[in-house]
């Protein structure tokens, strides 16, 4: 499951979500989250995972990759799902399962936060998936680059964010290669009591830790031998080009807001 988790992973490809500006996806997504709130009843829910959908065929990213990629995540949303079949009240009763009641209202909130959760996972993916953690971190630096009137540290944050992505995959590739040794050396993590479970992941987690602490320092030091001293002055190889399919998108994300408010309850 680690060798496969797609958290911070770039994928080149030449779609149209590829060849995006990373603004117009960064701006896209943002913009998106807060859409996804309009939703309110069946058909804006079904709208808005049609709409997510057609996102994925146009990033040429597979579905079945996607999904492979997201099975921690889809642990997650199942447990949110029963947490509110479970324990939200209202509307007719449907069933009961020993001492606890199911109602309709619990059945409805557990499969639209579902499929809500869904959607903002798969939008999010797919910025990370078409977009290289250096375009990311152009886009977020041009696009904060007005809080640099208040001394807001933009380029830092930025980069921040970008070197974080970016360890994601390679910290994941550490956490199975640790898990491998110790399973050769016996160790079971999957099997026995909650108790016996926990103690077999401490040898795990230290060195896991001690190599992203070393990895980290290796970092800084490379940083600070090529002389980084932050982003005053510095110029970008890589420039940035607004196109018109940008605006576009921008626009089409607006109609889109625009339609779940009409069906909107």
């Amino acid at each position: 499951m680690m060798e496969k988790m797609i958290f911070g992973r770039f994928i080149p490809g030449d779609s149209i979500v590829h060849r995006m500006d990373p603004r117009a996806k960064i701006l896209f997504v943002f913009l998106f989250i807060a859409i996804v709130f309009i939703a309110n009843n069946a058909i804006t829910y079904a709208i808005l995972l049609g709409f997510t959908l057609l996102s994925v065929f146009l990033s040429k990213i597979r579905l079945y990759f996607l999904i492979n990629g997201l099975k921690p995540v889809f642990i997650l949303m199942a447990f949110t799902f029963f947490l509110h079949l479970f324990f939200t009240e209202g509307g007719s009763l449907l069933f009961s399962v020993g001492f606890v009641d199911v109602y309709e209202e619990g059945l409805r909130q557990g499969i639209f936060i579902s499929i809500r959760f869904l959607v903002l996972v798969f939008m999010t993916s797919i910025l990370t998936l078409t977009t290289s953690p250096i375009s990311i971190t152009d886009g977020i630096e041009v696009l904060l680059g007005p809080f640099k009137r208040v001394k807001l540290p933009v380029h830092e944050l930025a980069l921040m964010m970008s070197i974080s992505l970016r360890f994601i995959p390679t910290l994941m590739d550490e956490t199975g290669k640790i898990l491998k040794a110790q399973m050769a050396r016996g160790s079971d993590i999957g099997s026995g009591p909650i108790k016996e479970r926990v103690k077999a992941v401490v040898p795990l987690l230290i060195p896991l830790f001690v190599s992203a602490f070393k990895r980290a320092e290796d970092l800084a030091t490379a940083m600070e031998v090529r002389g980084y001293r932050g982003g005053e002055g510095r110029t970008r190889y890589r420039q940035l080009n607004w196109r018109i399919m940008d605006t576009l998108s921008l626009l089409l994300l607006v109609g889109f807001a625009g339609l779940l408010w009409y069906f909107r309850s």
